[in-house]
């Protein structure tokens, strides 16, 4: 009787922890889509990209660019992918000098207010909740931004002595009218490594403008630091813009953009969003500092695309 029931008993325990091993099968293995969500895409380095990395990627530039929307998925997988790779490679190269990195919390404060004032909000709270509407933390968001803002600092570090301003042909730019044109600008800043390659180049981007509109040209051509914005370059007085660009831009309608205008390390083409007249008890000095400063970021942004390229080489970015 003994055996017996040591036999049913067994039997009995078999059959429930059958049961339990199914069971945590199912608790332990992903389900069908949390396995495709994080199936990793592509490795720069050691550093992994997932489906879900690019899909969130994709959510964010959405926020900061909805026009990105009208584009192909193709097009937009391969800007999602391209935004996370440059992140990514970046990260890795501030980590190597972190130590002699310093940034400000007020600099990175100041990049919020930036970043959700081109979107036509007011304050964190209303960005934090278009953030949450995309499962992006405020916390997550700070970090990108923290990555840009230590990259730009490492680029100053590295450059600064190359930035060459000449101040005395600036203040002669500089226009002494009380009232003054403010001008909200979009850009797209294109470089070509051979001068035959330039014909195809720019009629590629022409192409996309007219067919995808100038935000998502600047999504998908532009190298400035503006292009994830659509190229927008925000409100700038016309002081602040240099004669060479005033005389191009003149006599533009709004919403027209100009021929592409050479610039150091490459080619620059404009487009007028919006102008505004404002009266103005102008400071020189003030105004000259505005100019410096837009001088000062066209040339180190010109010197982040040449470092980019440059450590770009030597990682190894696989497609898995």
């Amino acid at each position: 009787m003994l055996n017996k029931i040591s036999i049913e008993t067994m039997i009995y325990l078999i059959k429930q922890l059958n049961i339990l091993i199914i069971i945590l099968i199912i608790l332990i293995t992903p389900t069908s889509s949390n396995s495709i969500e994080n199936r990793i895409l592509y490795k720069v380095n050691n550093e992994i990209i997932t489906k879900y990395d690019l899909k969130k990627e994709f959510k964010y530039l959405s926020l900061i660019n909805p026009k990105i929307t009208n584009l192909d998925k193709e097009e937009i997988l391969e800007i999602s992918k391209n935004s996370v790779i440059r992140e990514k490679i970046k990260k890795i190269e501030i980590l190597k000098h972190v130590e002699n990195i310093i940034i400000d919390n007020n600099f990175i404060n100041q990049m919020i207010i930036e970043t959700y004032s081109k979107i036509g909000l007011n304050s964190n709270a209303e960005f934090e909740k278009k953030l949450n509407n995309i499962d992006m933390s405020f916390n997550e968001f700070k970090e990108k931004l923290s990555i840009e803002a230590l990259w730009n600092q490492l680029i100053y570090e590295k450059y600064k002595s190359k930035v060459q301003i000449d101040v005395s042909k600036l203040k002669k730019e500089i226009s002494l009218k009380e009232t003054q044109n403010i001008l909200n600008l979009s850009e797209i800043v294109f470089e070509v490594e051979k001068v035959e390659n330039y014909s195809g180049k720019l009629n590629k981007i022409i192409e996309d403008i007219e067919n995808k509109g100038f935000e998502n040209a600047a999504l998908i051509h532009s190298v400035s630091e503006t292009r994830n914005f659509g190229g927008n370059l925000g409100w700038i007085n016309e002081n602040s813009i240099s004669k060479n660009l005033k005389e191009k831009i003149n006599n533009m309608q709004i919403g027209k953009y100009s021929d592409p205008i050479t610039i150091q390390g490459g080619f620059l083409i404009i487009k007028i969003n919006e102008i505004k007249k404002e009266y103005i008890s102008l400071n020189i000095d003030e105004e000259l500092n505005k100019l410096i400063k837009l001088k000062t970021n066209q040339q180190l942004n010109r010197f982040s695309n040449i470092y980019f390229n440059k450590i770009k080489k030597n990682l190894k970015i696989e497609k898995i």
